[in-house]
This record gives C-alpha cells, sequence and structure tokens, in this order.
C-alpha cells in the first residue's frame, strides 16, 4: 500500500521523497512501540511525536492507523517469507522423503521467526480491522502458502489445487496453533523447549 498522497499532479518528487521517508521512519517508530508495549498500546499521537510531525500530519502519510498496521504487518510477512526462501528454498524436492523434511523446515523457520519476533508476529494475528482486509494484504498472507504448498504437491500428487490450498492451510493452523499457545505458555501448551520437536512430529506425521 502506498502512502496517502496528494493529487499527482501537485506532488513533486522532492515531496515523494519526503513522503517516503516519513512513511519509513513512522512504520520503524511503530515497530518498536509494538515491541516495546504491545499492539495495544499503540497511539496515533504518539507516532507523530516520535517523528516529529504534528498529529494531523500523520494523516498525510497514511489513511489512518489501519493502513499503517497492515503496512506494518505486510513488512513482518515479508521477512518471514525471506526467512523461509532463505532457510528451505535450497532444500531438495525430488522425493517424498525430502519433500517431508522440507515441510519440517518451513516449520522450524516459523517457530523461529516467531520466538525472535514475538510482539511482531502476534500483531499479525491480533490486528482488527474496521473494514474488510485489502485484496494487496490478502494476497500477501496467502503468498506465504507456497512454502508449504510446494512439498505438499510433491507428497500429495493426488491432491487438486484446491485441496493443496486446503490441506496447505490445515498443516499452517495445525502448527500455527501449537506455536501459539507454547510461546504463550498457557497450562495445556507444549513446554517451550519441545516445541521444536513436537512440531516436527506432527508434521511428519500428517504427511504419512
Amino acid at each position: 500500500m502506498a502512502p496517502k498522497t496528494a493529487t499527482l499532479s501537485t506532488v513533486t518528487p522532492t515531496t515523494l521523497s519526503k513522503r517516503q521517508a516519513q512513511l519509513e521512519a513512522l512504520m520503524a517508530a511503530a515497530e518498536k512501540r509494538i515491541c516495546d508495549s504491545g499492539l495495544q498500546s499503540l497511539k496515533a499521537r504518539d507516532l507523530a511525536a516520535d517523528i516529529g510531525i504534528a498529529l494531523g500530519g500523520l494523516y498525510n502519510i497514511v489513511a489512518d492507523m489501519d493502513a499503517l498496521l497492515l503496512l506494518v504487518s505486510s513488512k513482518t510477512l515479508k521477512r518471514l517469507g525471506e526467512a523461509a526462501t532463505e532457510r528451505t528454498g535450497h532444500l531438495p524436492l525430488a522425493t517424498r522423503e525430502e519433500a517431508i523434511e522440507r515441510l519440517v523446515a518451513v516449520a522450524h523457520t516459523y517457530l523461529d521467526f516467531a520466538r525472535r519476533n514475538l510482539p511482531l508476529w502476534r500483531m499479525i494475528f491480533e490486528l482488527r480491522l474496521d473494514s474488510p482486509l485489502p485484496e494487496w494484504a490478502a494476497q500477501d498472507q496467502l503468498r506465504l502458502f507456497r512454502h508449504i504448498a510446494e512439498p505438499l504437491s510433491v507428497i500429495m500428487p493426488d491432491l487438486d489445487a484446491r485441496g493443496l490450498t486446503i490441506r496447505a492451510r490445515t498443516l499452517f493452523a495445525a502448527v500455527h496453533g501449537i506455536i501459539s499457545i507454547g510461546l504463550e505458555e498457557r497450562l495445556i501448551a507444549v513446554p517451550v523447549q519441545k516445541l521444536s520437536d513436537e512440531i516436527a512430529w506432527l508434521t511428519r506425521a500428517a504427511c504419512r
């Protein structure tokens, strides 16, 4: 999503460059406050002060707080996708067993990313919008499923595209649930020190 700007006829390259710099600073400020104090503490007035602008000036950069949080979420999802590609993209997929181990590596990457980026990772799932999710934001989320669907297509070659999508979502939901509950250390949670082993067991078991 692009920052909110004036009409193209009134925007100069200098203005566009300034707005982009302000947007990046605003996103960085939002990330820091989410990491320090959580999503619920995030206030537009504080963010404006963080980057040295008036409150009204913030809404010249983004349309509203939902737009800003979607951009932060998109940036986090991009980093997650890059982490998955870096850690698993080179792994072989020639055999069923190789594909299963690729899936295990994807699950472990997801766990590691969640641990290292816990507040921002949680924010993706805690975000509640007043309007429907924009198509570009939905695509950012769906794009991550290719890391699951690609090895699944080797493991379950009889599934059509729709079936593969559903199975990928099911496996993601199962792994995400274990990680989410585990990192919150609820009474019923898998012990944190066993999360890596248990999501590997679950992934392999789902593919047998």
